[in-house]
């Protein structure tokens, strides 16, 4: 978990990340998990994920790169 300042704007929850990548909200939970990818809880322990992080692993993905 990251404890930076993120623009609000630039968050994604987890059911928008599971979205872009066309999976299950809760793989999008165990990536957090094993570090895959970095997420930002919100005060009500929420997970929240860069926009510009997910869109990079995204991109990463499509070149033959795989996330889980």
């Amino acid at each position: 978990m990251s404890n930076q300042p993120v623009n609000i704007e630039e968050l994604l929850t987890p059911a928008e990340v599971a979205t872009m990548f066309r999976v299950d909200p809760k793989t999008v939970t165990r990536w957090a998990k094993q570090g895959k990818l970095n997420s930002i809880r919100t005060l009500g322990g929420h997970r929240r994920y860069s926009r510009a992080e997910v869109t990079a692993l995204l991109r990463n993905s499509e070149y033959g790169g795989r996330v889980s």
